[in-house]
């Protein structure tokens, strides 16, 4: 689904006129959440890259929330929030639009567009609204007895686990259905984590709970070979290089995780950043020929190499490396035994042809 935006119409531009980052009462507003999204977005833990999103409401009349494709790391270096007309937006919700157009007010001259996920900031209560892609939660998330075994470990909370959805309205209406049971707690299949609470230090609280109760602790995995990826990587000519984040490694020096990596993609983000699934998880001969001897058809963004560690394209940027990392720390918090759901062929179609997250991308690329 493509998110359009549209000038601010008559209501909603009169109520948010004059509300930007000049109005100190806004500014007094945000800071607390400026912080706290840095903070989360210095975790790696809960954060790669531009994933996830943060907002906060304002008299029941405005939404601020993360843009489309910014870092939270970045809140405390640059403006990353759009505001949004919060009445209008749940008005829109409310009478079943199937694409709701975002009535963005942005900052004078920016260009930003709202997190595509808005509409589920927008309809929960909470005026902080934390969506993050915990490893922990994530770890759960994508097996088939994860709603079982995140029962019994947020047992005394107000939580729901949420099926599988696209991200943005359909993950949305998803939500819609938990809602009765009036959750702090979000459980996303295959996607994530989101909580909320009735301001920045309460949500920030809630979201330590959650991760201390889903702690999971990665099997240990030798450290990469650089030296013989280093090898690998002059095969391809300069096209390949070892990742440069040390934690993406471990996709490939666990055994038990390349094999989970070779069946296929769990998580949006993945898709987004990594391409179609599976990438290639070869023995160090098989990426030796790959690499030089198929270099005109032979362009994955990734190359697990089993024992070494991972080979990234590169021309990629700096969200590639990201959810390379993301790999690495969530395929060794896994169970082998545990039963996995990937997402389809048809699900990551849905994502790699979506206008919303092309954009997303070349931000991320021209970062």
């Amino acid at each position: 689904m493509d998110w359009r935006l549209e000038t601010c119409p008559g209501s909603a531009a009169q109520a948010l006129e004059g509300h930007g980052m000049a109005d100190q009462e806004l500014a007094a507003l945000l800071e607390p959440l400026r912080r706290l999204s840095a903070r989360l977005g210095a975790d790696r833990h809960l954060i790669q890259g531009a994933g996830g999103n943060t907002s906060i409401k304002r008299n029941e009349k405005e939404l601020w929330v993360k843009a489309s494709g910014t870092w939270l790391s970045a809140a405390m270096e640059k403006p990353i929030f759009v505001g949004l007309d919060l009445r209008d937006l749940r008005h829109r919700l409310a009478n079943g639009e199937a694409e709701p157009a975002l009535p963005a007010c942005l900052e004078p001259g920016s260009t930003l567009r709202p997190s595509i996920e808005a509409t589920l900031h927008a309809l929960l209560p909470h005026c902080v609204v934390l969506h993050v892609h915990s490893v922990n939660a994530i770890a759960f998330a994508v097996r088939a007895d994860g709603r079982a075994l995140v029962a019994e470990r947020l047992a005394g909370l107000r939580w729901a686990w949420v099926p599988y959805a696209k991200p943005g309205l359909p993950l949305t209406r998803a939500v819609q259905v938990v809602m009765p049971a009036r959750p702090d707690i979000l459980l996303l299949g295959n996607h994530g984590l989101v909580v909320g609470g009735d301001n920045a230090e309460a949500a920030e609280a809630l979201l330590a709970e959650v991760e201390q109760r889903l702690c999971w602790a990665p099997r240990p995995s030798s450290s990469a070979d650089l030296v013989a990826l280093h090898r690998l990587a002059a095969c391809s000519s300069g096209r390949y290089r070892p990742a440069k984040l040390a934690v993406a490694h471990a996709a490939a020096t666990d055994p038990a995780a390349a094999r989970i990596a070779s069946q296929g993609a769990l998580y949006p983000d993945h898709v987004v950043f990594l391409g179609v699934s599976p990438q290639p998880v070869m023995s160090t001969r098989e990426a030796e020929s790959a690499l030089s001897k198929n270099r005109e058809y032979f362009a994955p963004t990734i190359v697990l190499v089993e024992n070494l560690g991972v080979l990234i394209r590169s021309d990629l940027g700096a969200g590639a490396e990201e959810m390379a990392a993301c790999l690495g720390l969530v395929l060794p918090r896994i169970d082998p035994a545990a039963p996995l759901v990937f997402l389809s062929a048809e699900q990551e179609a849905e994502l790699l042809d979506w206008d919303a997250e092309k954009y997303r991308q070349s931000l991320n690329a021209a970062s």
